[in-house]
Formats: structure tokens, C-alpha cells, sequence
């Protein structure tokens, strides 16, 4: 028997497939033996931000406090274990252990750890650009990165898979097809975080912001834009091009391609906002 807590958000949004549900399953003895070997003091787990991974504060033996996190394993996530420890804390969480057969690290604690999506968004877009631009780095020879293309391939294989979803058929062929001309001319090739946003950004006190939850890939650094704009719709949808031109003055990439990424994603998107984002990604070809 495993008194461990799993929040509803994460039990309904991981129960979706097979694989997932296999997850949960085992997650309960994975979390105990963890705590037991690397001798843990856990907490509630938090509810607000986790959608797809368990994440708990805790305090280690020494009394040093962290946090640790069971991710659910896919396609997307899959290096990001090797993302944190290729950053080692710049300007990352640092790991403090790590466990890849379990998906499991144990992450430098964050105080206050309030996230950035209580700043005004403008503030948003400088802190985040700042960051970005730390993160993107070059590779050496021998790494554990998959090239964006990877990704690409697989949201534009499951995208026709659901053709039959999509409101606007034209728009969304439109999207797949820039994702192809993109992901073949790229200028050049950094490690790049995918899903940076204001929710995966913390304040914390050896720097004022950090890092968190990468899925790290390599490939163009303007396609890194498109996570925080779309965490910024009223902003796409009021004004597209000058918020696409602001973050894009901000990181010192094109905006063109940025508003290309932008659009390629929006148009092809799948999922219960499908028609919002084609209505989006009008506005960006209408602007």
C-alpha cells in the first residue's frame, strides 16, 4: 500500500492513452522507492501548474530543500533530463540527482518560486527573450539531441492522421506545408528549449528567474518564439505583427520567420482549440 497522492488534473490528462495509464500505474512505488533511496522528506504534490508529470516539494536529508519530478514519458519530453544537465543551472534549475529509467530527477528548489505569468506580459517578453538567448547554444560532436525536424515530423504525421478534425482543410494544408519549407532551411542550429513560456519560468534567489520543464531539440532559434506568443493570444489577436516584432527585436531573430513558425503552428493545431487557432493564424496572414 502507497500513501501517495496523484492530483486529479494529472490522473484525467495521463489516463488518455495506454501508455500513459500504465504510467500512473506504476507511479505510486516508483515515488515510495525514490523517496526511500534518496532519502526524502515529500510534501503534497503540486496541482496548479503539472498537467503531464508529478512534482512535489520536498527536503533531502542534509535539510537542503528540492523538488522532485516523475515525468511522463513521450516523444516531446524525452531529453529532458539531458537538457538540464547540458544547461547545468545556466539559467536552469539545477539537477541534484536524476533517475532516466524512472524519468525521475530530483531539481534545485526555487524560492519563492512563483512563476512569471503574474508579470505584465511586456515584462514577460523581456525576461523570456533574455533567457532564450542564454539557453541557445551550440553542440558538441557527440550529444543525446534530436533535431527539431523530429517534432515537426511527428505533430504534421499526426495532423493529417486527424485531417478530419480540422475546421479550415486549406489553412491547415498551408500550415503543414511552411512546417516543411521551414524545417528544411534552417540558418542554423542551437539547443533550443520548445516550450518556454511565462509558466515554465520561476523566481528564485540565486537568480531572479529561472528555468524549468525544457523539451530540448536543436534547430532554429525563431521557431523558440512561438511557445511564450502563443501564451499571449489577446496579444496575437489584437495586435499580431507588432508583438511578433517586439519579442523578435527582443531575441535578435527574424520575424518573418518567427510569424511563419507561429503561423505553421496555429494553422495545423489540433486539440479543442483548433478553431481559435485558425482564426489566429488568419490574422497573421491577414495583418
Amino acid at each position: 500500500m502507497h500513501d501517495i497522492h496523484i492530483p486529479e488534473r494529472i490522473l484525467t490528462n495521463c489516463s488518455q492513452t495506454v501508455g500513459g495509464a500504465a504510467w500512473l500505474d506504476q507511479l505510486p512505488k516508483a515515488i515510495t522507492d525514490l523517496k526511500q533511496r534518496w532519502a526524502l522528506t515529500l510534501s503534497s504534490p503540486f496541482e496548479e501548474e503539472a498537467s503531464c508529470s508529478w512534482v512535489a516539494p520536498c527536503v533531502r536529508q542534509d535539510g537542503t530543500p528540492a523538488v522532485l519530478k516523475f515525468g511522463l514519458p513521450h516523444m516531446e519530453a524525452a531529453n529532458e533530463i539531458d537538457g538540464l544537465l547540458f544547461w547545468d543551472g545556466d539559467p536552469t534549475v539545477f539537477v541534484l540527482e536524476a533517475d532516466f529509467e524512472l524519468n525521475a530527477i530530483l531539481l534545485e528548489c526555487c524560492e519563492p518560486g512563483t512563476t512569471l505569468r503574474g508579470q505584465p506580459e511586456n515584462e514577460q517578453d523581456q525576461v523570456i527573450a533574455k533567457l532564450l538567448r542564454r539557453l541557445w547554444r551550440g553542440l558538441p560532436d557527440t550529444h543525446p539531441f534530436r533535431p527539431l525536424s523530429e517534432m515537426i515530423a511527428a505533430w504534421i504525421k499526426e495532423s493529417v492522421e486527424n485531417a478530419d478534425c480540422w475546421p479550415d482543410a486549406g489553412l491547415a494544408k498551408e500550415g503543414l506545408r511552411i512546417f516543411e519549407a521551414l524545417q528544411n532551411d534552417t540558418p542554423c542550429d542551437v539547443l533550443l528549449a520548445t516550450d518556454l513560456h511565462a509558466g515554465n519560468v520561476l523566481r528564485a534567489e540565486r537568480e531572479p528567474w529561472l528555468v524549468i520543464d525544457p523539451k530540448p531539440f536543436y534547430g532554429d532559434p525563431a521557431y523558440d518564439a512561438t511557445q511564450h506568443l502563443l501564451n499571449c493570444k489577446e496579444r496575437l489577436r489584437s495586435k499580431p505583427i507588432t508583438t511578433i516584432n517586439r519579442f523578435a527585436d527582443l531575441l535578435g531573430v527574424d520575424s518573418e520567420r518567427i510569424r511563419l513558425w507561429t503561423f505553421a503552428r496555429l494553422a495545423s493545431a489540433l486539440g479543442e482549440d483548433r478553431y481559435e487557432s485558425q482564426d489566429l493564424a488568419r490574422r497573421l496572414i491577414s495583418s
